[in-house]
């Protein structure tokens, strides 16, 4: 009964902790967990959110029908240490993202969690499931008497170690096992900096991280004097340096320690770079980028829309498929543009047989923009204040549009002109779709008098009834 006890709040503990830390990093996560803990024991799984239902019929073929779910490691070898962890194969199962592995403890463990479609890099998550695996072992080998607690706690709190670990193991893939930047002071800087205004203002600019091996092979426009070279951990001075770099093809580098110099920003040997936009910015590893920082912490959102509510909202018209396709892409390189240069719009998708009668600045004759000059200057006129209106023929027809209409219930007046006027417009235009694209990067998407909920950020419930189930019994509950 004790050891039962045990089990449980090991995987309460270690489940909770990993959503918790997840959901911070990517937005409304949830977690699972398939195990045994000996070659005897039956496998057994723990969804409190139902992370796992609509995948039975591929897990019941993965481990009810196939004997073959497990790689486990050799107990009786001397080599097998305490925490030596073989790896198991990812599951591969579309939408989510999972990682497992044997242990002398645990004979077979998987974690799960959702695959956000807005993530920068898989790395990361991977990272964390993969250090869910490590902490669960651990426990397990502590056994009751010697358990800490710790490890719910650990996972909460791991965003910026997991960054760590992701970049190092892409830099082991490359460099071996001799990495000479230390990570941890880098990911500080990184975001100490990006904290910091110079004359009220957040950083925009590169800053390149080169291994000292490879400086040889830089060639800098500038080198700073040896005995001068400001340290990495001053940020407010390499706030002002960043000046120097800012919307431009160079960059400043540092070894880890020191800035070294500028250079131009399209560097061949392996490096680790921050490119700072304002109030957020990016990681990358060579050109792949990691994860996105923002407020001081490590996130893996791109900050770019998917706009998916504009895919299924156009899927409710009777519209040709190609011109389906085209307009969604028309609208995405609009809503980009605005939110990478950080301004605020109003794009009208006018789906009526009859052009919608908007007030604004109408154009004679219409602009096609399929022609990508003719799109760059809808990107251009869509700063000036009111909406574009964009027909189904793929033309626009008018800029600094105002939208008006009469007043609905569920306006929201924490959410500004733009969002109420497009709830408004929309009650009475029912074959418009209007998108809205705040200045700080979200966006909402309205239709008939309503804001079109995306999907995929639904929040998960809470509440979670953290008590592992055999996987049959699992299995028989969703027939």
């Amino acid at each position: 009964m004790q050891e039962t006890y045990f089990i449980n709040r090991c995987i309460s503990e270690t489940l909770s902790g990993l959503r918790d830390g997840l959901t911070l990093f990517s937005g409304a996560s949830r977690a699972a967990v398939i195990f045994a803990l000996k070659p005897t024991d039956p496998l057994s799984v723990c969804d409190p959110q139902s992370l796992l239902r609509g995948y039975e019929p591929k897990l019941k073929a993965l481990y009810i029908d196939n004997g073959d779910w497990c790689k486990p490691i050799d107990r009786q070898s001397p080599f097998c240490a305490y925490n030596h962890i073989e790896t198991q194969p990812n599951l591969q199962l579309d939408g989510l993202v999972s990682h497992g592995g044997s242990s002398s403890s645990v004979y077979y463990q998987m974690w799960f969690t959702e695959h956000h479609p807005n993530i920068c890099s898989l790395c990361p998550t991977e990272c964390w499931l993969e250090h869910a695996v490590l902490r669960f072992s651990h426990d397990m080998a502590n056994d009751c008497n010697l358990y800490t607690g710790i490890s719910g706690s650990f996972l909460r709190e791991y965003a910026t170690h997991a960054v760590h670990d992701c970049i190092v193991d892409e830099a082991g893939l490359i460099l071996g096992l001799d990495v000479q930047i230390h990570i941890y002071p880098m990911l500080d800087a990184i975001l100490g900096i990006s904290k910091t205004n110079e004359e009220g203002a957040r950083p925009h600019g590169s800053l390149t991280f080169i291994e000292p091996r490879f400086l040889k092979d830089i060639h800098f426009l500038a080198r700073f004097l040896s005995t001068e070279q400001p340290l990495l951990s001053n940020f407010k001075h390499v706030r002002k340096l960043l000046q120097a770099v800012e919307h431009s093809d160079r960059t400043l580098i540092s070894d880890g320690v020191n800035i070294l110099g500028i250079a131009e920003s399209n560097i061949s040997p392996f490096h680790i770079s921050a490119d700072f936009q304002g109030k957020l910015g990016f990681l990358f590893v060579r050109d792949e980028v990691i994860c996105s920082f923002q407020d001081g912490s490590y996130s893996s959102d791109t900050h770019r829309a998917k706009l998916f509510e504009v895919e299924e909202a156009l899927l409710d018209y009777n519209i040709d498929a190609t011109i389906r396709n085209d307009m969604f892409k028309i609208i995405a390189a609009l809503v980009h543009n605005a939110e990478d240069n950080m301004f605020g719009c109003t794009f009208v998708i006018d789906l009526a047989p009859q052009p919608t009668v908007i007030a604004g600045q109408v154009l004679t004759p219409p602009v096609n923009l399929r022609e990508h000059n003719k799109l760059r200057l809808a990107a251009g006129l869509s700063k000036v204040d009111g909406a574009l209106h964009i027909r189904a023929d793929l033309h626009l027809y008018g800029f600094a549009c105002l939208l008006d209409g009469h007043r609905v219930d569920n306006e929201d007046r924490a959410r500004g002109a733009r969002y109420n006027s497009a709830l408004r417009f929309t009650s009475q235009h029912s074959e418009t779709i209007v998108v809205v694209v705040s200045s700080d990067r979200p966006v909402s998407i309205f239709q008939q008098g309503h804001e079109i909920i995306n999907r995929h950020n639904s929040t998960p419930s809470a509440q979670c009834a953290l008590y592992p189930l055999p996987l049959t019994q699992w299995l028989e509950e969703a027939e």
